[in-house]
């Protein structure tokens, strides 16, 4: 049924959805996303399925956002959109506003609130748009090879769309990660309580499908209720408020950018990011 991704049934109860673009180390471009969602939708809506495990295939989680994927606004009409933001195909920054509300920030919030556990198993790199992908998960399982980074601010944006990061990180350290583009390692991340377990990559797979085996015993309903009463207490504080806060920030970054450079990012990103670090 998909064709960047694998979906699986490796155990009683649970269901693991593999990205599968080695080609571009899992970036994701429109058709993934959709997929994504799609595989969601069906873990989701199967009562004989308690946890669902994200994972990806390769030596890598995911290189984020494929910007090499062609006029992605227009690709949008290939697909049957799922949130209520329309007007993908104005021009401006109506149009890009639109495409991000839906693709970005509209679907991680969505898999946040997918009402069945979730679990996150990262290897290798996890880049700007892959936080978008483990950020929404419950748990983060990490390897001990797993590096985190959001390199957006490089490229002259706010971060990336799902702005998880002072929940995620505490606000010192997301505002490290967004100011130096540095690498985050899974134990650090683990220190600061963004991931739950770093383990060896070669126990990786099977640490996170006996943690998800053993969730899955647990009563469903239980299972559901306990999750929304975390995400609301996130919400309480201010998570949703403050994301959207940052999201119109990001906007306002693609359209100084577009009329600066003609491009959404400031072409000198790379650049930055491979310029040698200081001290």
């Amino acid at each position: 049924m998909f064709e960047t991704l694998i979906y699986e049934t490796p155990a009683t109860g649970v269901v693991r959805i593999s990205l599968n673009r080695l080609e571009s180390r899992n970036a994701q471009n429109t058709q993934l996303l959709y997929e994504l969602n799609d595989a969601f939708d069906r873990a989701t809506a199967d009562d004989s399925v308690s946890v669902i495990i994200l994972a990806a295939k390769g030596a890598h989680f995911s290189s984020g956002h494929d910007l090499r994927e062609p006029d992605p606004i227009a690709n949008l009409d290939k697909y049957e959109t799922v949130g209520t933001w329309c007007g993908f195909g104005c021009a401006g920054a109506e149009g890009w506003m639109a495409r991000e509300k839906e693709l970005y920030q509209g679907l991680s919030e969505r898999w946040r609130n997918i009402p069945k556990p979730t679990i996150a198993q990262v290897q290798g790199k996890c880049i700007s748009g892959g936080l978008m992908l483990v950020w929404p998960c419950d748990l983060i399982i990490a390897s001990d090879d797993a590096l985190f980074s959001d390199n957006t601010v490089a490229m002259g944006m706010t971060g990336v769309e799902y702005f998880g990061h002072p929940w995620e990180l505490g606000p010192r350290k997301a505002k490290e990660m967004l100011f130096t583009a540095d690498f985050i390692t899974g134990a650090e991340a683990h220190r600061l309580g963004m991931v739950n377990h770093v383990v060896p990559l070669d126990q990786l797979e099977t640490f996170t499908l006996d943690l998800a085996r053993r969730i899955a015993a647990k009563p469903l309903f239980a299972l559901k209720l306990a999750k929304e009463s975390v995400n609301a207490a996130e919400d309480a504080q201010g998570r949703h408020s403050a994301m959207q806060t940052a999201f119109a920030l990001h906007q306002l970054g693609h359209s100084h950018n577009m009329q600066l450079f003609g491009l959404p990012i400031d072409p000198r990103g790379a650049e930055r990011l491979l310029s040698p670090k200081k001290g």
